[in-house]
């Protein structure tokens, strides 16, 4: 078979696809976790957190290392390590004397993975022959939200048909798409940004103001982001008090609909949109869906709110990194992985702040929710700041056998 760039763009959509499995399926169980093995809230925050937390180790690794090991090799290791971690969310807290212990080394597994495929698929498609790179970055994280609509959907579907008591099968079936993405990366055509020492190193990365603003900003991305999708479900469970499949299906279900909605939309018309006004609309329109999700008076319009904040958080990763590579055209792997560090702190801080702020306010969650509204409040501050962009160099593109 002649393997093409086009396959490439396929496996780096399923690898999205695969993060979106990782970061989505433990959280539609929370409640399930709580029932069967006695997990309080704050347990809960905390694998939240740990998950995020080592996906950080795994982005400041990455960025030091990856290009020296090969993208194909890491890619290829991190999705047997997904499928891992899936088998060991069936597995492990039935064979660890304390099962929240069980959950946290999968997840953990899981997170390893998750933080290699987020390091590597970026800049991947970076380096993919074409021009619109906003548009194609834009709908490169689009498959993530697709990924997690079809997580939700498939997933409260299982649980209608075969009943809660039997989730452990469920994360054994999602592991068969990181295991067949796996086999795709061992043979598709890769090609990276920058000649082996032409990207800028860390020293210099750290001594640009301008890469710290962006820094910032992944931060808030991150956090603005998964605040609200890592507990929508229980959110809607217990403190809207829907039902799980209605919870599931309108509040974290519509939340990743309408924010790959947001990404698909600026994947086909970002040509005829400026970026920084996308992205500032947006981030002033987050502040509007959180405020609407905790103070709305019915339970229903609290949900629009957290399926509005999908649609306005969609654009705020991929854009971020597509502006950070405009202006700083030789930033390559490291650059990369540390705003992909950044993201993760994001995605720790927002849902651990949230989880932290709850348990304080007696399992309250809209009080962790009002809090989080900082995040996209301070994005919204800090994205006028930035310039005008600068065209990445394709001079600067190699390809790997």
């Amino acid at each position: 078979m002649n393997w093409s760039f086009k396959h490439t763009l396929k496996a780096c959509y399923l690898g999205y696809i695969t993060q979106a499995i990782i970061n989505n399926l433990a959280p539609l169980l929370f409640v399930t976790f709580q029932r069967q093995f006695q997990v309080s809230v704050e347990q809960l925050g905390l694998l939240i957190s740990m998950n995020f937390f080592v996906q950080m180790a795994v982005d400041v690794i990455a960025a030091r290392y990856v290009d020296r090991l090969g993208y194909r090799s890491c890619l290829v290791v991190a999705h047997f390590l997904c499928v891992a971690g899936l088998a060991g969310l069936s597995f492990f807290p039935a064979w660890l004397p304390w099962p929240v212990a069980g959950l946290a080394l999968a997840m953990g597994i899981n997170a390893v993975g998750g933080g290699l495929i987020e390091v590597l698929v970026s800049p991947l498609v970076e380096a993919l022959p074409g021009e619109q790179k906003a548009s194609a970055m834009s709908m490169l994280h689009s498959f993530y939200c697709w990924g997690h609509v079809a997580v939700v959907l498939a997933s409260t579907l299982y649980f209608n048909l075969f009943g809660l008591e039997n989730w452990k099968y469920l994360p054994l079936i999602w592991a068969l798409i990181p295991l067949a993405n796996a086999l795709l990366f061992g043979w598709v055509p890769i090609r990276t940004l920058s000649e082996d020492g032409a990207g800028l190193s860390l020293r210099k990365l750290f001594s640009l103001r301008l890469f710290w603003l962006f820094f910032v900003l992944m931060i808030c991305s991150g956090a603005a982001e998964q605040a609200m999708s890592q507990w929508s479900s229980l959110f809607a469970e217990t403190g809207l008090g829907v039902s799980k499949t209605l919870g599931d299906l309108l509040g974290t279900c519509t939340f990743a609909l309408l924010m790959g909605a947001s990404r698909l939309f600026y994947g086909k018309k970002g040509s005829q949109i400026p970026l920084k006004t996308y992205l500032l609309v947006s981030a002033s329109l987050c502040v509007f869906a959180y405020l609407l999700a905790v103070f709305a008076p019915w339970p229903l319009l609290s949900l629009v709110g957290c399926g509005l904040c999908g649609f306005s958080v969609g654009i705020m990763w991929p854009g971020v990194f597509s502006m950070a590579s405009l202006h700083i055209p030789l930033g390559g792997t490291a650059m990369f992985g540390l705003l992909a560090l950044a993201g993760d702190i994001g995605c720790s801080a927002g849902p651990g702040l949230v989880g932290l702020v709850s348990g304080m306010a007696d399992g309250e969650l809209k009080a962790g929710l009002l809090v989080a509204v900082i995040f996209p409040l301070l994005l919204a501050l800090l994205i006028p700041g930035l310039g005008k962009k600068k065209e990445i160099p394709q001079s600067e593109i190699k390809t790997q056998s």
